[in-house]
């Protein structure tokens, strides 16, 4: 499961200098596409409302075998998403267009990488598909051991 947190429906006309002309359209067709060329599916959600995101990362359990997300403002701020996050019990990875920690220092801090098993950030659109090979490597080795 992919999910877009807050004002990443905006992508390609918001702040194209931080965050790139890609809209969330194309990543999610591109996830899509590189995930079907491993043999996986993807589901992908954006939600601007924290209880959303929390909802879809619960319905998560049982229906997804990893978590892809980019919490985007809510990183610094959502006990809720990290708590979810580690409920669910899923390997998940944090994604990030820009470079958090390049930019402003409130943004330097995530509740939501420490329940993670990692995070990627800075590469812009092509951090989902890192993160998309990152939790399927994982999960192919998991399932070999």
């Amino acid at each position: 499961m992919v999910l877009h947190g807050p004002n990443l429906n905006l992508l390609g006309t918001r702040e194209p200098g931080v965050y790139g002309t890609t809209t969330l359209a194309d990543i999610d067709r591109q996830v899509g596409e590189r995930a079907a060329a491993r043999g996986a599916t993807v589901e992908c959600h954006q939600s601007n409302v924290e209880g959303e995101l929390v909802n879809r990362i619960q319905e998560a359990r049982g229906r997804a075998q990893a978590i892809i997300i980019n919490p985007a403002a809510y990183t610094h701020t959502s006990v809720a998403i990290a708590d979810a996050l580690r409920a669910v019990g899923l390997p998940a990875v944090e994604v990030h267009l820009s470079n958090v920690h390049a930019r402003e220092p409130y943004r330097h801090g995530s509740f939501v990488a420490p329940v993670c098993v990692g995070t990627i950030g800075g590469f812009g659109a092509r951090g989902y598909g890192l993160a998309l090979e990152a939790v399927l490597d994982l999960l192919e080795e998991k399932s070999t051991s």
